[in-house]
């Protein structure tokens, strides 16, 4: 999971500098309330799966 993560951080690094380099906006949310939105959505899936593991 933790090597998942870096990779995924490395992309999005990565990502982030070619479009500043070719003058595009940056595909992500600009502001923290968009980036707490992501993780918001990404949790609540999180907590979906756990509690439908606990009812089977």
């Amino acid at each position: 999971m933790v090597r998942e993560a870096i990779l995924a951080l490395i992309a999005g690094i990565v990502i982030g500098i070619v479009f500043k380099l070719i003058k595009l906006p940056l595909p992500a949310p600009p502001v923290l309330a968009g980036v707490l939105g992501v993780a918001g959505v990404y949790v609540g899936g999180r907590i979906v799966e756990a509690v439908l593991v606990r009812i089977q």
